[in-house]
């Protein structure tokens, strides 16, 4: 035991080491890039549909195409991770990316767009979660918060140009670029991947194929569902089959992993309550985002009349701060824990969207917004890498990859649910028809926003800080115990 200890903590990189540089960047990179992708199409899409054809809800399926598929892959790819090797799926997920991202740049039309844009996806659920589990395997558990902070300011970095970058290269070059730039950069974290990242796996088990099946299915079915309920309401059957159906093979994943030797996701996971609570927080913090990123996209064009590329410069006083303070934010987690930084942060965000409501109903400039936006900045940047290492945190070294990929499905299926929420108050309360409509409808659905980030602070109480314990065989070893405060 106490050899297998050592071997492990050999394989960490020590701290300013070539090695763990090289980790960090090569994970946070191919990040930056399935981050990326989730919005740079948004601001492509009139010059895709001049080129390509199709109408409003056709043209929303190379979105909803590649976060359905990145969603219903992230825990799937994570079991294979553990049973195959997590670094050779990681690089399969890249080379997955990179050739459909070449694909979507040669589709010609629409129907083999969307297709591309869901093996897009694929790559990218792939990407995510052993990505992560790579990034926090690599270090030990007093370091991973900075590390984990670094990342999340990727995440934000992404968030902040993905805007920026879809209406620039569409503006300066065509719409095609958007794919063809993650051409060399998916080859060169191909390279550096295979070449310089450590191989690791998880406990060795027989590869689960009855439960694969329900839990892809299963979240497919209930991302469907909610993309649906964005476009046609909550009582459309389309929504309510999607809905149904996901909950039911979800129910029966459950079951099976209940009776199953060796489950895919041990659900002895969410006897831990920070576990559980760090999930809840992940949901209802991304779904706080995603909504209040797409709703306040439409507000800025639609409303006050600008480009998309100015409507991304608008969003940097909220995006771009987690590139400075999620990383500090990081450092301060591994000395006073979570829950300090999560439950205040969220709560800063939910405080920075009220005060937008209040200014949008008053029919203020864009300086107004200046402030509250860096509210909800700093706060969102305070909880990103926080909700993350907590969750990490709070199992053992053995379901890490397990547990990284519970969370990044929440995430995705968070981000779903928070934008067919959003979408459903606004058509209830507003349109697209006039500036007044859109800001009609654009503040009850910020509401909603504002509501999902406080329920987010609320989840997050739940988090307890987990303390290294040592015993005498393993003193170099950390072991993760859930504390009380």
């Amino acid at each position: 035991m106490a050899t297998h200890v050592a071997a492990a903590r050999a394989k960490q990189p020590k701290s300013g080491t070539s090695a763990g540089v090289l980790t960090v960047l090569l994970t946070s990179v191919a990040y930056f890039m399935v981050a990326l992708d989730t919005l740079v199409v948004v601001t492509a899409l009139p010059r895709i549909h001049r080129d390509l054809g199709g109408n409003v809800d056709t043209l929303q399926w190379t979105v909803n195409a590649y976060v359905l598929a990145f969603g219903a892959t992230i825990i799937t790819a994570a079991a294979l991770g553990d049973l195959i090797g997590r670094r050779r799926m990681y690089v399969f997920g890249l080379a997955v990316f990179t050739a459909a991202s070449a694909a979507c740049a040669l589709a010609p039309n629409i129907g083999f767009l969307i297709a591309f844009r869901a093996v897009e996806g694929i790559g990218a659920g792939i990407i995510m979660p052993l990505g992560l589990t790579l990034l926090t395997s690599a270090f030990p558990a007093e370091r991973r918060g900075a590390v984990v902070g670094i990342w999340g300011g990727v995440a934000g970095l992404a968030v902040a140009s993905g805007p920026l970058i879809g209406g620039a290269v569409t503006q300066g070059l065509n719409w095609h670029w958007i794919f063809w730039v993650n051409v060399p950069v998916g080859i060169a974290a191909i390279v550096g991947s295979r070449l310089r990242l450590a191989e690791s796996r998880g406990p060795s088990s027989r590869l689960d194929l009855p439960a694969l099946a329900l839990v892809a299915a299963g979240v497919g079915a209930l991302t469907w569902g909610l993309v649906q309920a964005g476009q046609d309401g909550w009582g459309s059957v389309q929504t309510i089959t999607g809905l149904c159906a996901g909950a039911a093979l979800i129910a029966a994943f459950v079951a099976w992993e209940r009776r199953t030797a060796e489950p895919m996701i041990p659900l002895g996971l969410f006897r831990s309550a920070s576990f559980s609570a760090a999930v809840a927080t992940q949901f209802l913090m991304a779904a706080a985002i995603y909504s209040a990123a797409f709703l306040t996209s439409q507000y800025f064009q639609f409303a006050l009349g600008d480009s998309p590329l100015g409507t991304g410069l608008r969003f940097l006083p909220w995006t771009a701060t987690p590139m400075v303070i999620a990383p500090i934010a990081g450092l301060v987690f591994d000395k006073i824990g979570a829950r300090p930084l999560i439950v205040p942060g969220l709560l800063m965000q939910a405080v920075g969207f009220a005060w937008i409501i209040y200014l949008a109903a008053h029919s203020s400039g864009y300086a107004s917004y200046v402030a509250p936006l860096i509210l909800a900045g700093v706060g969102i940047s305070m909880a990103l890498p926080s909700v993350s290492a907590a969750g990490l945190n709070a199992v053992s070294p053995q379901t890490l990859g397990k547990a990284a990929g519970v969370m990044n499905t929440m995430q995705q299926f968070g981000a779903v649910f928070g934008i067919a929420i959003a979408t459903t108050v606004f058509n209830a309360n507003g349109s697209l028809a006039s500036p007044a409509a859109i800001t009609s409808g654009y503040r009850p659905a910020l509401g909603v926003a504002a509501g999902l980030s406080a329920l987010g602070a609320i989840a997050a109480l739940g988090i307890r800080r987990a303390r290294v314990a040592r015993t005498a065989a393993e003193s170099s070893a950390p072991v993760l115990v859930d504390a009380k405060g």
